[in-house]
């Protein structure tokens, strides 16, 4: 396999990966509308392109990592319109079924083929390489692929038919969205007990009630520092709103999930938008009555 390889979208997590498989000896282009962020991964040996169809040249393999469906399927419209020839697109972004799909069609157009392949992982763990892929589409195109993911992944799964890794996706999100309000209400009972908040960390990491999730943004929580953000609020209440489109559609009744939908949407109103969702812990804290700190 010739390692070289498109990068679509270099900003928290597309910039890690990135970075870490110029770590592992592939050949990045790198693409991103933000020119700064083009410029600061190619200080880290990523090579910036001017354009989409500048990395489509070069590269047969492109990876999307992208903060909105509009941005994807712009970006699928523009390849299918490239005229270059074949590509494969890693799509990675997390979104609706039917938004997948129609990146699916739109590539299709022009030849190309779509694995549908989100992430699970936050920021932190993309630098870290301590990703999980859940690719979904044609399982020769995942398996020749393979040592493309273990450059930025710790595991990739073939998860069978296309928009699958979605599906997977959106129940693993749905217990990260939960896991997270959990541990900022926990935080928050112990601060306004009287604990001290490193050591409830320490305390909780060490017994039955820890989390992934609890690891990595209770010491967020207990020093009540939000930035730099792994999952910004803002980009979350895109991935919760498509969460919860596809539970209503299937009819799966989600109270726990529910619930924290007011608890990040009074983050975004109190101006934590660009903070990461550990930051429902000052949410929590205000409504417990405790003195803001950080």
């Amino acid at each position: 396999m010739t390692k070289v390889v498109g990068m679509i979208g270099l900003g928290i997590m597309g910039g890690a990966m990135a970075r870490n498989l110029v770590r592992d000896g592939w050949r990045v282009l790198g693409f991103d509308t933000d020119g700064a962020q083009r410029e600061a991964l190619a200080a880290e040996g990523v090579t910036p392109a001017a354009s989409l169809e500048a990395v489509a040249r070069e590269a047969t393999t492109l990876i999307t990592s992208l903060p909105s469906p509009g941005a994807v399927l712009a970006t699928a419209r523009a390849l299918a319109e490239s005229g270059v020839a074949k590509r494969v697109v890693v799509e990675c972004s997390t979104l609706s079924i039917a938004d997948k799909l129609e990146v699916q069609r739109l590539l299709a157009t022009g030849g190309h083929e779509a694995l549908d392949a989100p992430i699970s992982g936050t920021g932190a763990q993309a630098i870290t390489k301590d990703l999980v892929l859940y690719a979904s589409g044609e399982s020769a195109t995942i398996a020749a692929l393979r040592p493309l993911f273990a450059g930025f992944s710790r595991q990739a799964y073939d998860l069978g038919a296309y928009g699958n890794g979605s599906r997977m996706k959106f129940v693993a999100n749905l217990l990260v969205a939960i896991n997270n309000v959990a541990s900022a209400e926990a935080m928050v009972l112990g601060i306004k007990a009287g604990l001290d908040p490193k050591q409830l960390v320490e305390l909780v990491q060490s017994g039955a009630a820890n989390s992934r999730v609890f690891e990595l943004r209770a010491p967020m929580m207990a020093a009540a520092e939000y930035l730099p953000a792994t999952m910004k609020v803002a980009i979350w209440q895109k991935d919760m709103d498509v969460i919860g489109r596809f539970a209503t559609e299937l009819g799966v009744p989600t109270p726990l999930f529910s619930a924290t939908l007011p608890v990040y949407a009074a983050a975004m109103a109190q101006g934590h938008a660009a903070d990461d969702t550990a930051a429902v812990c000052a949410v929590l804290e205000a409504m417990a009555g405790l003195p803001k700190r950080g």
